[in-house]
Order: structure tokens, then sequence, then C-alpha cells
């Protein structure tokens, strides 16, 4: 199972979400490691080729930005409550600016998921970034 990688401050804006959201997008993160799909997602095709966005719902809506085009790791961009109908410009314009780094593979500003046995604390660069047999939606 793939590592998830956390760029920039996308996890402790995670944590500072309620309890229920918390769990909600660990179960959903789970999910995509496993090759399967969220219950509530949506492409973002306006931030970058393979970026989705995981809904989450609760007093305050919330969403998860990932990229699971990689067999390595699941890479989560952004994270942030949305308190608007449509997505602020601001949290668009910081997952297209994190999203690069997904595809150059680099290690700098992230933080990895230490739940995850398999990669137990190592990091790891896509050096050459190879694309999953099938497609992930």
């Amino acid at each position: 199972m793939p590592p998830i990688i956390w760029l920039g401050d996308s996890l402790s804006r995670l944590r500072t979400a309620p309890a229920d959201i918390r769990s909600d997008a660990g179960y959903q993160l789970d999910l995509v490691q496993r090759g399967e799909t969220p219950a509530d997602f949506k492409p973002m095709p306006d931030i970058g080729a393979g970026v989705m966005e995981i809904r989450l719902h609760g007093d305050n809506e919330f969403r998860v930005f990932y990229v699971a085009r990689f067999e390595e790791a699941v890479y989560v961009p952004h994270a942030f409550v949305k308190k608007t109908r449509a997505t602020r410009k601001a949290d668009i314009d910081i997952g297209k600016k994190r999203t690069p780094r997904c595809w150059k593979g680099e290690e700098d500003g992230h933080e990895i998921d230490q739940r995850n046995d398999d990669h137990k604390g190592r990091r790891q660069c896509l050096h050459r970034p190879r694309f999953l047999a099938r497609r992930v939606p």
C-alpha cells in the first residue's frame, strides 16, 4: 500500500478539523491507498491533471485534494474548510502551487503518514513517475 505524502501544511490543517471529519478523511484516504474510489469526490482539472477532491460533510464542509496517479505514493497537496458554495481562489491557488511537486517527486516540505507499516519512516522520491496500471477516477 503506498504511503500518503502530505505537502505543505495539509496534514496540520486536517488535524484542526472536528473528530468526525478527521475520521472520515482517514477512511476515504485509506480507500484511495487501496486503489478504491472515495464515497464523495470530484476531479479538479483546474488545479492539475489527476487532482481529485474528497468532499467531507459535517457541521462544516471540508475538502481534501489528492493525487493518486503514482504507485509510489498518494499525494495530498491541500486540505481546507469550505465555507462558500464555490471553492475559494486562495485554496485553488494553493493546490495549483503544490501539485507540480507531485509530478517532480520533490522531497522537501512534506510529511509522511507514519501509520503505514509498509513504508515506515522512509521517504520516497519519484525519479521517473510510473502511472498505475488502471486509471484512478
